[in-house]
């Protein structure tokens, strides 16, 4: 006769059951889907070691890694502000001449008019808002397409820029106006190398990231929810760590932290804190997923519109500084391409094409990846015309893959 007592299948089920293979079966699940979430950390680490093999480790000097903040800092600046808009649902495509009209006026301020550099700084950001609030406006309260506003913006203000340079360059600024580009914080105590100040803001930094990631893992645990285990917990902490430390030794054997990365920190850490703490950055994710929905919930979208592109444009002025800081000069051709950059940048870094879907250390990381595309390439030696294929031919990848992954998910 069969057994048909559920207690003794259910045993018998049980005791053919391996709990050691269940268990790592668990850990490989975890550690799968943590590396599917970070595909595009991943892809940065592989764009690196592609291209120090091709360099032969050249790329890895602490020079280049120094250079590779520096020379992208207002690509990475635009890409926070680029990310925003795009996970509301809309494009920008007249930063690149709002970043040259600023410079350009920030020019006559500091060099032709002879204003304090911090005063130019101040009302060069000012403008940039004001120049965003116009935009804004048309958007957000005429109700027209932001894609027609900003190429009409693009125009407008490539076409003020010029007027305002009077098709001239203008140079040289104040030493602490150039320092916004070019400057590096070194030799707090003393002249040593590698720079000892360097170092323990490095320190700093990966202490404070595990104390942070320890108090997430445990207010997890504390309110239920699932925590990836232990050992891959640690494994990612100390591979990150690692980076952290890496990048930091880099910094401190050349000229220590460059300005423009004590900016992007800054930025850093603020917009995050908006996007994922805030009712206005909740806002925008919900606009940018269903408009319709966040207008019937309350939202205010009109509103979170304006100032959406008053924040762009006080971010493309704040690139504009970097960008002219950095050449210590206001010219004609600033700004070219700018607009394709950050967008590339939010693209490649996880933004969805709809909206509602995108970060900003993703847009950050999608920005490293073309500074070290510019980078890699210009060292080997490839011409401007191969390095814009290549980078137009990541963009698309990176826009086909977020297309099969939302088919593939029936979203």
């Amino acid at each position: 006769m069969s057994d048909n007592n559920p207690s003794t299948s259910s045993t018998a089920v049980g005791a053919g059951i391996n709990p050691t293979e269940n268990k790592f079966t668990n850990w490989l699940s975890h550690v799968l889907s943590d590396l599917g979430k970070n595909g595009i950390f991943i892809a940065l680490i592989a764009v690196v070691a592609l291209f120090a093999i091709l360099t032969n480790g050249i790329i890895l000097r602490p020079q280049n890694i120094s250079n590779l903040v520096v020379q992208n800092g207002y690509i990475l600046v635009l890409a926070i502000g680029m990310v925003m808009v795009i996970i509301a649902g809309h494009i920008d495509l007249s930063v690149g001449s709002v970043a040259a009209f600023v410079g350009a006026c920030s020019g006559v301020f500091a060099v032709q008019w002879g204003l304090p550099w911090w005063l130019s700084v101040i009302l060069s950001l000012v403008i940039g808002a004001l120049v965003g609030a116009w935009q804004g406006f048309w958007v957000a309260f005429a109700g027209i397409p932001a894609f027609i506003v900003t190429l009409a913006g693009m125009l407008i203000f490539r076409g003020l820029a010029l007027v305002v340079l009077q098709n001239q360059n203008i140079g040289s600024f104040p030493g602490e106006y150039r320092a916004l580009g070019n400057g590096f914080l070194s030799g707090i105590f003393g002249e040593t190398d590698p720079d000892v100040f360097t170092l323990l803001i490095g320190a700093v930094g990966i202490v404070a990231l595990a104390v942070q990631q320890v108090r997430t893992r445990a207010g997890r645990r504390k309110y239920g929810q699932e925590v990836e285990p232990f050992t891959w917990f640690i494994i990612k902490l100390v591979l990150v760590a690692a980076v952290i430390g890496w990048f930091t030794w880099a910094l401190a054997s050349y000229k220590g932290i460059p300005v423009t990365l004590i900016i992007l920190a800054i930025l850093i850490l603020v917009y995050g804190v908006v996007m994922n703490r805030t009712v206005f950055g909740r806002h925008i994710y919900a606009i940018g997923g269903n408009r319709h929905a966040a207008e019937l919930s309350g939202i205010k979208t009109r509103r979170v519109d304006f100032w959406l592109f008053v924040n762009m444009g006080f971010l493309a002025a704040l690139a504009g500084l970097i960008f002219t800081a950095r050449l210590n000069l206001a010219g004609p051709k600033a700004g070219d391409g700018f607009e394709l950059e950050a967008i590339s940048a939010a693209f490649i870094g996880g933004a969805a094409v709809q909206g509602g879907v995108g970060t900003i250390g993703g847009a950050i990381i999608g920005g490293l990846i073309i500074g070290v595309l510019n980078n890699g390439m210009s060292i080997m030696g490839i011409g401007i015309e191969w390095q814009q294929a290549v980078k137009g031919l990541v963009l698309l990848l990176a826009v086909a893959f977020d297309v099969y992954n939302k088919r593939r998910t029936g979203v």
